[in-house]
């Protein structure tokens, strides 16, 4: 196996000594250059595995050699070495394209795990060649092939990354495919719901604590940052955070490192942090919801998702696929073949809003497939919801039909049920033929009001 090559561009020779030593311990490589012209001669006549560059060269700034190495030799990652606490620094380069940063001092710990992760970024790979435990995108649309180019492309880098993306449309499958790509790929994958969590165990979730640093604390905990060490924390819903927690998620990110509820100092902490909302955090920053800064330090990139009515030529992909899932699920097996939809079904689909995006696709099939008289759906078994102009024409006695299946899984449904299994001692078909349904409807309502 060949040994790694680090170029390192600084010109101030205490820097490029220490970290000389360390790629030494590392059992890397290394040359140096004191300005931006030396790099490129060197780029342009030996191969790298990474470059670090300091910020500051006599010749000009550390980004024009970020846009450079991102022009000419764009698989090789280049991090930036940036005055403690200029973050602003830090965020322009990771814009411009740079792997990652490490702050002045340098932390050796931090810029071991930097140079670890650059130095082993995965071999890109054709759809054709991936890992199949991989996951991937439905969809052959153009906005789906750009969200895949974009993603292989953030795979390959540090930078925090924002999701935006209606309810349903996939934020948390991106993220993993982000986190997959890269090289924490092998690390843990943590995704947290920060709407889910009481506000007053925020701290000590996301940090930990120590023993006895509260009540009801007995015993030492690890946070969620640390859980994810080495790997991917996926903030999803960040627009939930209070205040108060956005002030201390800001100083993790610009210090890399966290302190434990009931802990005298930080600890640094090596992870990826990525998130998502369906909401504008523009407006939310503007309206004084959420801190401006720690906006611009979470949305150093941006990834929007489309929703399902922006590439519906995927949608009848996504039925196949989904057919085949829920026919698994259901128990249908060997008669999947049988499972499809007419014309009708298909053509009202692809007119569909679809306001929960592939979520609502999934649960419209499998109410469908509960619904249908036989193992062809129609449109008729579909029970799409109007849209929101189409609402306003429906009278407020027929809307209610509209938008609700004829009978209520719950409630009345389930005693209905019940007793036509005890009136017919827990026979089946009797019981479904009794309720004018059949045997795979009442199936479907048993497991879904989880009646043994």
């Amino acid at each position: 196996m060949t040994a790694k090559k680090v170029l390192i561009v600084d010109d101030e020779a205490d820097i490029c000594e220490l970290i000389e030593i360390t790629l030494m311990r590392m059992d890397i490589a290394s040359q140096s250059a004191l300005n931006i012209s030396d790099a490129k001669i060197l780029l342009d006549s030996e191969h790298f595995d990474l470059c670090l560059t300091d910020m500051r060269l006599p010749d000009g700034n550390g980004i024009e050699l970020v846009e450079y190495v991102q022009k000419n030799y764009s698989d090789l990652p280049i991090a930036v070495i940036t005055a403690h606490g200029n973050m602003e620094s830090a965020v322009k380069a990771l814009k411009a394209g740079a792997f990652d940063f490490v702050s002045k001092p340098v932390d050796i710990q931090i810029l071991r795990s930097l140079v670890s992760a650059a130095t082993t970024l995965p071999e890109k790979t054709s759809n054709k060649t991936a890992d199949k435990n991989r996951l991937t995108i439905t969809g052959n649309s153009a906005t789906v092939k750009t969200l895949l180019n974009n993603i292989d492309k953030l795979g390959r880098n540090q930078a925090p990354v924002f999701i935006h993306g209606e309810s349903g449309s996939g934020k948390e499958r991106v993220a993993k495919m982000i986190h997959q790509q890269g090289s924490r790929s092998s690390g843990p994958f943590i995704p947290v719901n920060c709407g889910a969590i009481p506000a007053e165990l925020m701290e000590s979730e996301f940090f930990g604590h120590l023993k006895g640093s509260f009540t009801g604390a007995h015993s030492d905990k690890e946070g969620l940052f640390q859980a994810a060490s080495g790997g991917t924390l996926f903030l999803d819903e960040i627009a939930e955070l209070p205040l108060n927690m956005q002030v201390k998620l800001l100083r993790v990110i610009q210090e890399k490192a966290v302190r434990a509820v009931g802990a005298s100092q930080e600890n640094p902490v090596d992870v990826r942090i990525l998130s998502a909302s369906h909401k504008n955090l523009v407006k939310l920053v503007a309206d004084g919801a959420f801190r401006e800064d720690l906006y611009y330090r979470i949305n150093v990139i941006e990834l929007t998702i489309p929703s399902l009515r922006e590439r519906k030529e995927d949608i009848p992909l996504f039925v196949e696929q989904l057919l085949l899932s829920l026919a698994e699920k259901m128990g249908i097996g060997k008669d999947y073949e049988k499972l499809s939809l007419d014309d009708d079904a298909m053509s009202a689909l692809l007119d569909y809003h679809f306001p929960g995006n592939v979520r609502e696709l999934e649960n419209i099939l499998e109410r469908a497939i509960a619904l249908s008289d036989d193992y062809t759906i129609t449109k008729g078994d579909l029970y799409l919801k109007p849209a929101a102009a189409d609402k306003i024409a429906i009278s407020e006695n027929t809307a209610i039909d509209a938008v609700e299946p004829p009978m209520n899984l719950a409630g009345q449904e389930r005693r209905s049920i019940m007793q036509a299994l005890e009136q017919t001692r827990w026979n089946k078909t009797a019981a479904a033929k009794l309720l004018g349904l059949s045997l795979r409807q009442l199936r479907y309502r048993l497991q879904k009001l989880d009646i043994e």
